[in-house]
């Protein structure tokens, strides 16, 4: 049971492990071939003054940190700019792709024999024979490529490679002893040819179907988990290895702990019960007197125990009702995410369908967000209590993410959706609309699972005045369906946690029973009223009413184009001194705040953001980003120091950018002396309304 236990979490981790490097794999690649990109329009010029120069070219790859830059022709041909001259492992892919206007990454070996990743996209540029050249190429270290992938990181469980279809290594075998994967599978097997054979042709033909490859391997006691999956923009595969060794020796050692305890205990039984029964030889004439004082005692043990099972129960309860709670809401919005992803990958020569589809992607990524910082606040769910984040919602905008979250849903089973909203009193009113969101996913998800194909969903939001209160608006939310509905006993309990129908329909039906109980707790905290009118066979009806206290409506912005918008020229050339510790943190943040014209300076820590700012002219710099998080000096004390210096501008503005977004992080930035709060990840225009605020 151990075993099997142990091999159901390691699969579930290594395909979550798999996403998440196959994930942070795209991010990377996709940034450097960014770079690389306007590497190539340095080459290209501006168009009147010709080609820019070689020195220029070589000058934009030294400073985006890559380890050479060459142009390639469209014979095949490498011409090196600058750094050691590299060849391509397997060129003919890489040469197709360029050929075909892609961008691709690839592995090349340098001239010193180190391992190089090259990152090539179109770009024609004169070469020294007087062709032009097909594309421009730049590279970085396998090494540095597994170290950003946190291939080789000592914090977890398990360790990845990055390989080709011939099994030969891309990144990840820096020192090993094997020059092909395949091999090392050899070498696992420990000679067995019929068990090698079968896992390499099996793992070659899911690569020729690309699709996910996931066995679990035996070699005399030991065992290991393999996991492989394609990833994007290359030719090549991640293979993930989840060794069992350490988990089964903390079993193992958890068994004899407990077994242990249990003959500790055993004997302590027995030996009271001896002293008892020689007390009973000894005083038989206070017998009765005893044994109504055991069974005192032994009652009081039972309930004891019975306590103590009860709250065990309650506390497993409470973490289940958390975890499925997360992954329930937080899957809903991610699933819209990679669809719409995916639909704009497919749709990049449409600009207003990618566009759509970045928007929505955009609104579901903000509901997302605020799970992500709810379900992270631990206190909240230590306590069991529940508050409430009251703000301005738009009914109008809560109503369109609904409708773009669920519609992934509700087309994959093929049903009918419909969003009416009648008789709107106040669109924006006061709420949270993070728990409202949550509610009505609750809702509609239930409905769109208990609904059979070609079955409709319906959403309706309405409104009605409170003669007794002007300043709220009673909001009817109704969420209807024609599924297979409930029958009169199961509505009762409906609302209580793990309540589910038991019959055959709703068996086969995924859920944990956990939904409507949650819904409930937050419709009651909101001071609402939640009722269900439902019939077997014909669908059902939730109708949750909320008096909700009327906001105005938001102030609309006079810039209404994002780029416009971001770069107003009150930012323009000034100076801003951000202090970042990761260096993939600071690009990211320099490229996204480049559209806002300020010169950037980079402190690696909280000490040389202090250093710069003293060796800088009174006035120089016009703000200070900070990050709080840092090595050698954090910005808490970095702030501090600032604060005390003797200078006229010491009082300089100081904005927190941090991932520790909750409210008594954003509380200790400005009792350190910080002038606001930014939280990861970075809001263009929340950082440019920030800018304004204080540099006007």
């Amino acid at each position: 049971m151990s075993e099997n236990t142990i091999e159901e979490i390691g699969t579930a981790y290594m395909a979550g492990m798999n996403e998440q490097v196959s994930l942070h794999f795209e991010t990377i690649i996709e940034l450097r071939l960014t770079m690389a990109e306007s590497i190539a329009r340095i080459a290209a010029g501006d168009g009147d003054s010709g080609y820019g120069a070689e020195e220029e070219i070589e000058y934009g790859a030294r400073a985006r940190h890559f380890l050479c830059a060459a142009l390639y022709s469209p014979d095949g041909r490498i011409e090196m700019i600058y750094g050691d001259p590299v060849k391509l492992n397997h060129p003919e892919a890489f040469l197709e792709s360029l050929r075909s206007g892609e961008r691709k990454a690839a592995s090349a070996v340098s001239s010193g024999g180190d391992g190089v990743i090259l990152f090539g996209v179109p770009c024609e540029y004169p070469m020294s024979d007087g062709s032009g050249s097909l594309a421009i190429v730049v590279g970085l270290s396998t090494k540095y490529m597994g170290e950003v992938l946190f291939l080789d990181s000592d914090e977890s469980l398990s360790y990845s490679f990055v390989i080709r279809k011939d099994g030969s290594y891309v990144v990840g075998n820096e020192g090993g002893g094997h020059q092909n994967y395949f091999d090392r599978l050899t070498d696992i097997f420990d000679g067995q040819d019929v068990e090698t054979d079968t896992c390499i042709e099996q793992l070659k033909a899911a690569m020729d179907a690309d699709r996910d490859y996931s066995t679990i391997v035996k070699n005399g006691g030991s065992r290991r988990h393999i996991y492989c999956t394609s990833l994007p923009y290359c030719d090549w595969y991640l293979v993930t290895v989840l060794p069992f060794e350490g988990l089964d020796s903390a079993i193992a050692g958890m068994g004899d702990r407990w077994l242990a305890m249990v003959y500790a205990a055993s004997f302590a039984v027995i030996a009271m019960l001896l002293y008892i029964f020689f007390q009973c030889l000894k005083l038989f004439k206070n017998q009765v007197s005893e044994l109504r004082r055991m069974n005192t005692e032994t009652d009081s043990a039972r309930r004891a125990a019975e306590q103590a099972r009860k709250e065990a129960e309650q506390a497993n309860a409470a973490k289940q009702e958390f975890l499925s709670s997360m992954s329930h809401d937080i899957r809903t919005p991610m699933n819209a995410i990679i669809g719409m992803t995916s639909l704009a990958l497919d749709n990049t020569n449409n600009p207003e369908q990618v566009q759509n589809y970045l928007s929505k992607i955009a609104l579901s990524s903000k509901h997302l967000l605020g799970l992500i910082n709810d379900v992270l606040d631990i206190s909240k769910i230590e306590s069991g209590k529940m508050t409430l984040n009251v703000e301005p919602v738009s009914l109008r905008e809560t109503m369109d993410s609904l409708v773009n979250i669920m519609q992934p849903q509700v087309a994959a089973k093929n049903q009918q959706f419909n969003a009416v909203v009648r008789e709107i009193i106040s669109e924006n009113v006061y709420c949270d609309g993070v728990r409202l969101n949550q509610v009505l996913i609750n809702l509609l998800g239930n409905a769109v699972k208990f609904t059979p194909e070609k079955g409709s969903v319906q959403i309706t939001v309405y409104q009605e005045a409170l003669p007794e209160d002007a300043a709220r608006v009673r909001t009817h939310f109704l969420v209807s369906d024609t599924g297979i509905g409930m029958s009169k006993e199961y509505q009762k309990v409906i609302f209580e946690s793990f309540s589910r129908e038991d019959n055959t329909r709703v068996r086969k039906t995924e859920g944990s029973g956990l939904g409507m109980a949650i819904t409930k707790c937050i419709v009651d905290t909101m001071d609402g009223t939640i009722s269900v009118r439902s019939e077997q066979g014909q669908g059902s009806e939730f109708h949750v009413v909320l008096d909700l206290k009327r906001a105005a409506a938001p102030a609309v912005s006079k810039a209404a184009g994002g780029t416009e918008r971001a770069g107003d020229v009150v930012l323009k050339g000034k100076r801003v001194l951000l202090a970042e510790d990761n260096e993939l943190n600071w690009e990211v943040a320099r490229e996204l705040l480049s559209i806002l014209e300020l010169e950037l300076d980079w402190a690696e820590n909280g000490e040389i953001c202090v250093e710069k700012f003293k060796k800088s002219p009174t006035g120089y710099y016009d703000t200070i980003i900070m990050d709080v998080r840092m090595p050698v000096m954090d910005g808490y004390e970095a702030t501090a120091a600032i604060r005390g210096l003797e200078r006229a501008d010491a009082d300089i503005p100081i904005i927190a950018m941090t991932a520790d977004a909750f409210s008594e992080d954003i509380q200790r930035c400005l009792e350190c002396g910080m002038n606001d709060h930014l939280a990861k990840p970075i809001d263009i225009q929340t950082v440019a309304c920030k800018l304004k605020k204080y540099l006007n």
